[in-house]
């Protein structure tokens, strides 16, 4: 892993709490960093070199504090513009002269798009750190039994019935969960750990999966209506569990008000809101849907009522009597693009201004499958759903072996190592600010996917995207279901309803998700810490997460593995009580020797030995 620079012997910084001062400086503060050079491969002199309006300026590091390992530079950065990027220039040591940015340390000239970032922009929520989301989809999770009038659309299913996988006609099976099913078992989320509830569209559609929206002026009735939602955010209040609600700017439904209005009358107000090549039946549509026409956001009324102020679909729903804590956009990397034009940030800093203007503590997150570097400046979206930068690297290295697809990629995912995985975590994380990847949602799968116990294939190997799915640096989402080891293959075949009976339960894996859950609830360097990595090669990950006042050591196999020897020393500490797994710790007088048995998770405490540790980690 050396070569790597992916272990403690190379020189480590990251966004968190233990490496800058404050992760919310307003324009103009002064910021602190600091970076940690082991003491094996020393640095002579070390500066911080910004870029400040467009121009490189360096500021001259000094040793803060030495431990017995490594030698602590600090540096006074100014946070002079919203977003200020920086690295480290190093000189002297066996590497001579050196950068360190987000991707590691390198010997040679890199481009500025790894380089750490400091954001001036008002900060995410502060209680999104210390929360886990539980993502619902609402017709699928638990009915309260109650008779509906069913539309036309509707193939109603019984809640054991078997999934229709053809997506043609997959989204008209409807198997009849609503709001109030859903407050009724409620003590299940929070059993799991879970602050946040996230729920997929309650707008009225013509399909199960509600995308397609006919109006956004009400809740479904099939769902309960408006009054279902009042009564279910108010108890996860009571419990104190945030609600996200699912938005689509991106589209509306064939059904929806605003649609029907405009293929109506082409001088409509409406009619601006879309995008008709020859009025009224050929217009612009999401993947060339006919039934999910694309809204032109450059459109004044259409932001006025979807995006801008109290009254918009975006405020609305944020205040009395609804009081959501936020949403979660659909195709967010998708809005407001079509070919040469591109509004996707206005939108975004759009609904961010609502929310700050409606309920300051509201938490906006875009659904992004791909790169979303480009898209997390700080003044927009707060996170993504993180599948490229954790989904995908975590499928890649704990898939079963079958040739499963990812999000329309037309080839198999490869079957990568673990010190490949590490690579790609620390490339992608590099590529957007830390505030945004850690305030993003980390998940194994949602609605839209393979349900990860089939892209994993076996319980002990859930267990390990488990671990690494509450270990790991940002905002965990369990889709409903996992938790109990369902399985199913794409969107259609996952979307099955919520088993009840519990002996259809995999019960080791709930209980592995239940003590993950508290384990982060507990752990505040799980929730807070940084992100450091002490080895890694094919079956085995290993990785510290350090917060102010706390150390945890994290295992995660996928298989069994010789096992890791680390030095204490190099360590700066000793490893602890066991907080999670079984897998006995051997000590010799330098080293310790972690458990080399098969798939799963162990967390450790880390007992910090250097005093110069103690008064900082």
């Amino acid at each position: 892993m050396s070569s790597a620079g992916l272990d403690l012997t190379a020189p480590h910084h990251d966004g968190s709490e233990r490496h800058v001062s404050t992760l919310a400086p307003e324009l103009g503060d002064t910021v602190t960093v600091w970076l940690r050079v082991p003491h094996a491969d020393p640095a002579q002199r070390v500066w911080v070199r910004t870029v400040r309006d467009g121009e490189p300026r360096y500021v001259a590091a000094e040793v803060d504090r030495a431990t017995p390992h490594e030698a602590w530079w600090r540096a006074d950065v100014v946070a002079h513009n919203p977003v200020v990027n920086y690295r480290f220039l190093l000189d002297g040591g066996h590497s001579g002269y050196r950068v360190v940015n987000g991707t590691g340390q390198h010997a040679r000239t890199v481009s500025d798009a790894a380089d750490f970032r400091i954001s001036a922009h008002p900060p995410p929520p502060s209680w999104l750190a210390d929360t886990t989301f539980y993502e619902v989809f609402p017709d699928r999770f638990a009915s309260s039994g109650a008779t509906r009038q069913w539309p036309d659309w509707a193939r109603v299913s019984r809640w054991d019935d078997p999934l229709d996988t053809n997506g043609r006609t997959a989204v008209y099976q409807a198997y009849g969960g609503d709001l109030p099913g859903l407050r009724s078992r409620l003590d299940h989320v929070v059993s799991l750990g879970a602050g946040g509830l996230y729920l997929t569209p309650f707008f009225p559609a013509r399909s199960s999966h509600r995308y397609d929206a006919d109006t956004f002026d009400r809740v479904d009735p099939l769902l309960g209506g408006d009054e279902a939602l009042v009564d279910l955010v108010r108890a996860c209040h009571e419990r104190g569990v945030k609600v996200l609600g699912d938005l689509t700017i991106n589209h509306v439904g064939a059904g929806h008000d605003w649609f029907r209005a405009a293929q109506s009358d082409a001088a409509s107000t409406e009619a601006g809101f879309f995008w008709f090549r020859d009025h009224p039946d050929d217009y612009e549509c999401w993947f060339d849907i006919p039934s999910l026409p694309k809204l032109d956001m450059r459109d004044p009324e259409l932001r006025r009522r979807l995006l801008d102020g109290p009254d918009s679909v975006t405020g609305r729903w944020l205040g009395p009597p609804f009081d959501l804590d936020g949403w979660r956009v659909d195709v967010a990397n998708m809005a407001g693009r079509l070919g040469a034009i591109d509004v996707n940030a206005d939108a975004a800093r759009a609904m961010r201004a609502t929310i700050a203007a409606v309920r300051p503590d509201a938490y906006l997150v875009a659904e992004h499958s791909y790169d979303a570097s480009r898209d997390l400046d700080g003044d927009g979206w707060h996170g993504t759903m993180n599948y490229q930068a954790f989904t995908r690297p975590v499928w890649c290295w704990l898939s079963g072996g079958d040739e499963l697809g990812f999000l329309g990629d037309p080839l198999p995912l490869p079957r990568i190592d673990g010190q490949a995985t590490a690579r790609s975590f620390r490339e992608l994380f590099a590529g957007q600010p830390w505030r945004s990847t850690v305030s993003g949602f980390n998940l194994l799968g949602s609605h839209d996917t393979t349900r990860f116990r089939t892209v994993c294939g076996s319980a002990e190997r859930q267990v390990a995207g488990a671990g690494l799915l509450f270990t790991f640096p940002g905002v965990p989402m369990v889709f409903a279901g996992d938790e109990v080891g369902l399985t199913g293959v794409d969107g259609d075949g996952a979307r099955q309803p919520m088993p009840w009976d519990e002996s259809r339960w995999d019960t080791d894996v709930l209980d592995a998700y239940r003590r993950l859950g508290a384990l982060r609830r507990r752990s505040r360097a799980l929730r807070h810490g940084g992100l450091r990595w002490v080895h890694a090669c094919d079956d085995v990950l290993v990785f510290l997460r350090e917060s102010r006042d706390e150390r945890v050591l994290v295992q995660v196999s996928r298989a069994e593995h010789r096992p890791v020897a680390l030095d204490v020393a190099t360590l700066d500490g000793e490893v602890g009580e066991t907080l999670f797994g079984s897998g006995e710790v051997r000590r010799t007088a330098d080293t310790v020797i972690l458990p080399a048995t098969g798939a799963g998770v162990h967390v450790w405490e880390l007992e910090t030995r250097s005093k110069e540790g103690r008064d900082r980690g």
